[in-house]
Parts: structure tokens; C-alpha cells; sequence
């Protein structure tokens, strides 16, 4: 958070004992400074590539849809179930009525009230055949709908699945590209960090850490370019007079402040 406007000193904290570098190495340290950048900007880019909410998104429509396959296919085991049991209960009363209907016809039944009771049934047995049937056909045809729903959802899911393929192999390779870059510039980082101070650079990542992620900033025509915020006369005129080595702080972010030939001094 930037601090309230004040005089600009040369030391880096008050009270602290004067840090000095060599004015070229401040400048690697802008150098340092634009690396761990672009290192953040790789990262933020990493965590915020749309295939991450493309495949969130498309991860809760295959899981929505996959419940639905669920349901549809248990729907179809039982009708599946219920069918079999109604279609058993047709051929049983049919073996019955066949049997009722071959007593019959062989003439073994000769009594009037015997023969009436066996045409009462077999017509009975008709009946109920006739109503078993019906209940077969309906069972049959919520069968039908539930395997048609089946289909519909199974290809919804392998259709929503290729999406999540497609767009997690997208993903892998913006990784395998950032990642590279990443791994590019966290060697040059190295490199570079290696030629500065120890001093220098452990006060930098201290502030960089504090700063998020700006530990330092060029001096830009008597602009701060770490706070924006531009030097009054007084803090110029203490700039100014502030040996070339000496590493001086933006008084109102804290900022090292590297100075070069546009500085405006």
C-alpha cells in the first residue's frame, strides 16, 4: 500500500545503514524486476486460460447427464423386469386356457353344468390373456421410450466427453508453451539475479514480496514508475545530489528506485 508523500531519502529504510550498488547494477536489477514479471504474467495466464471454466463447465454438464444415463438405464432394467413377469403371466393363463380348450375339444367333459363351467372359464381366461396382453403392449412401449432415452444420453455423454477431451488437450498444450516460457525465463532470471549484489537483491525480493510482486522501478521523468506518482522538487533535489551508487527509495511506495538518462534529473 502506498505511504503518505514525503522527503525521499537516499537509505533504504530509516534508520537502516546505507545500501550502495553500482549504477549498473541497479539497472540489471530492472532487469531482474522485468522477468519476475513476465514470470508472474506466465502464471496468471496459466491459472486463467478459459479451458479451465470451458472443462468446469463441461465436467458439471457430463456429471448432470451421466446421473440422467443412470436413471434412464435403471428405468429400462425394470420395465426390462416388468416385461419379462408380464409377458410370463400371458403365456401362463394362454398353456391354461390351451389346456381348458383341449378338455374341451377331446369330448371328456359331459356334464351340461361341467361344460358350462369350463366355457365360463375358458372365456375367462380370454379375458384376462386380452388384459395381460394390454399390460405387456404399455410395459413394451415405457420400455421402448426409456431405451430411446438411453441412447439419446449416451451419446450426449460421449458427445460432451469429446468436448472435455478436445479442451483439456488445448489445455496441456497452452501448459507445455507457458510452462516452457516459464522455465526459459526463470533460467535467464537466474543468470541475471546471479550478476547482482546479494545485499541488492535480497533487499529487492524483500520488497518485491511486500510490493506485490514490484520491488523495484525505474525513475521515469520524475516519475516513480512503481507508485506513479510523480517526485516533488524536494525529493528530486535529494535524488539529484544522492551519489550514483548510492540505491535510493521512493518515499511513498518504498520502491528501490533505479535511475537512468531518463529519469529527468
Amino acid at each position: 500500500m502506498d505511504r503518505p508523500r514525503g522527503v525521499l531519502r537516499p537509505q533504504p529504510v530509516t534508520g537502516s545503514p546505507q545500501l550502495n550498488a553500482a549504477p549498473a547494477d541497479q539497472i540489471r536489477l530492472l532487469d531482474v524486476q522485468a522477468l519476475d514479471v513476465r514470470l508472474q504474467q506466465l502464471a496468471h495466464k496459466r491459472k486463467s486460460l478459459p479451458e479451465h471454466t470451458e472443462i468446469t463447465s463441461l465436467n458439471k454438464d457430463l456429471t448432470q447427464l451421466r446421473d440422467l444415463l443412470v436413471a434412464a438405464q435403471t428405468e429400462e432394467s425394470d420395465t426390462a423386469r416388468e416385461q419379462t413377469k408380464a409377458e410370463q403371466d400371458v403365456d401362463q393363463v394362454r398353456r391354461r386356457a390351451a389346456r381348458d380348450q383341449q378338455r374341451l375339444d377331446s369330448g371328456a367333459v359331459t356334464s351340461p353344468k361341467d361344460l358350462s363351467n369350463l366355457q365360463h372359464e375358458i372365456a375367462s381366461l380370454a379375458k384376462r390373456q386380452g388384459d395381460l396382453e394390454d399390460v405387456v403392449l404399455e410395459v413394451m412401449e415405457r420400455r421402448e421410450s426409456a431405451q430411446e432415452r438411453v441412447t439419446e444420453l449416451t451419446g450426449r455423454v460421449a458427445s460432451v466427453q469429446a468436448k472435455i477431451d478436445d479442451a483439456t488437450g488445448r489445455r496441456d498444450a497452452a501448459f507445455e508453451e507457458i510452462d516452457g516460457e516459464a522455465a526459459s525465463a526463470a533460467k535467464e532470471r537466474e543468470v541475471v539475479a546471479a550478476s547482482v549484489p546479494a545485499d541488492l537483491l535480497k533487499l529487492y525480493d524483500k520488497l518485491r514480496e511486500q510490493q506485490g510482486g514490484i520491488g523495484a522501478a525505474k525513475l521515469y521523468a520524475r516519475t516513480c514508475q512503481g507508485c506513479r506518482q510523480e517526485l516533488a522538487i524536494t525529493e528530486l533535489n535529494e535524488v539529484r545530489s544522492a551519489a550514483p551508487d548510492t540505491v535510493v527509495r521512493c518515499e511513498n511506495c518504498r520502491r528501490i528506485l533505479v535511475r537512468t538518462a531518463e529519469s529527468g534529473l
